[in-house]
């Protein structure tokens, strides 16, 4: 098989609404997109894809998903967030979600993250714009 090259200066950016259907848009604007780098589960391989989250100023992206192979997460820049909207790790931070592992994410600020699969994508069970909650800890004394 030949190498693989993509430019990434001329990638196909997807809307998410394609796979999530219509809440993937706030207020008719696409708040995720992927650009697939390569795919090769015909062949038995796997999936590469870059995924572009946009949270709406104030809100959070929840997304709950099955990993139906090995996922292998890199975050390139943002990353997850707490429930207040506040990020939790490194921009550069790598998270492995392995076959049959239920798993979620909070995203309050853009990210973008190179995604790669050992097989099939993730089963997305739900896909939600949430609201960001307030952190209403106080200190004891």
């Amino acid at each position: 098989m030949a190498s693989i090259h993509v430019d990434l200066d001329n990638l196909e950016w997807r809307p998410g609404s394609a796979k999530y259907g219509a809440t993937a848009l706030y207020e008719g604007r696409e708040i995720i997109e992927n650009a697939i780098l390569s795919d090769r589960r015909e062949e038995g391989g796997g999936l590469a894809l870059l995924s572009k989250v946009s949270p709406p100023p104030g809100k959070l992206v929840k997304i709950v998903a099955i990993a139906r192979s090995d996922e292998h997460v890199f975050n390139l820049t943002g990353g997850r967030s707490t429930k207040s909207g506040q990020p939790v790790r490194a921009a550069t931070d790598y998270t492995l979600n392995p076959e049959g592992q239920v798993h979620s994410v909070l995203i309050g600020a853009e990210t973008l993250s190179l995604v790669i699969y050992r097989g099939e994508s993730d089963e997305n069970l739900s896909f939600d714009v949430i609201h960001a909650t307030p952190n209403t800890k106080t200190l004891e004394n």
